[in-house]
């Protein structure tokens, strides 16, 4: 499978909509990818049951994900992750967001395929700030939603809290051919903490990248560290 991303949006045009969206810098952006494109990954997600998939379940998480090593995945999924890495995608984040010099990770630590089964959360955190490896800092989240006929009482809405973490800004409903990207700081805050409603058999699918720049403003500095899941007021218990 070969294919031109076609991104189907003028990042210049939303630049202004990305850096003033509150309660960080995201837009929500629905059709970006050419449907057939997602179809194609879709077909070739992995079920839940498949033992590539690292399972974290746990007060903070419940989820399958991490699957993005791609001599893992399927060839459409593995091209798919590969033109999300290539310059044509990182200079639409660059017009985007205004971030220059952006860099993907090849080795998707974190990222590539997530899945969430009925049940399933991610509570209110702030994403690790620095790859060890690459030793360059967290800059953006991109995440692509793979979820047709999803209904908005299944759940799994992505939302966006405030910076005092006293409410939800935002809450995105995850469904087919939807992309968030969104600043990766210190109070980005985001997660979807209300257990999955969802039929039986039917499950969250997203695909997950981040990207990294030498530096970031002095603003936005802080010391190395893992993901940050504060006390949050009015969260799910």
């Amino acid at each position: 499978m070969g294919f031109d991303l076609a991104l189907r949006a003028d990042p210049g045009e939303l630049k202004n909509r990305f850096v003033s969206a509150r309660p960080f810098p995201h837009i929500v952006l629905d059709g970006l990818f050419p449907d057939e494109v997602l179809d194609e990954v879709l077909a070739a997600f992995p079920a839940p049951a498949d033992p590539r998939w690292q399972s974290f379940d746990n007060a903070r998480e419940k989820k399958l994900g991490n699957l993005g090593s791609l001599l893992d995945v399927h060839p459409a999924v593995s091209v798919f992750l590969k033109a999300l890495n290539a310059p044509p995608m990182l200079a639409f984040l660059e017009q985007l967001t205004g971030i220059s010099g952006l860099q993907p990770d090849s080795g998707f630590g974190g990222g590539g395929l997530h899945q969430i089964v009925r049940g399933g959360f991610l509570k209110i955190h702030a994403d690790f700030n620095w790859h060890p490896r690459l030793k360059l800092d967290r800059r953006l989240n991109m995440l692509i939603y793979l979820n047709k006929d999803w209904r908005e009482e299944y759940g799994g809405h992505l939302e966006l809290w405030s910076r005092d973490l006293k409410h939800p800004e935002r809450s995105i409903l995850p469904i087919f051919n939807r992309t968030v990207i969104f600043a990766t700081t210190d109070f980005s805050f985001h997660g979807h903490p209300r257990p999955l409603s969802c039929p039986e058999g039917t499950t969250r699918k997203s695909v997950s990248l981040y990207y990294y720049s030498d530096g970031r403003p002095e603003e936005e500095r802080s010391s190395p560290h893992d993901t940050l899941f504060p006390q949050v007021q009015g969260e799910p218990s």
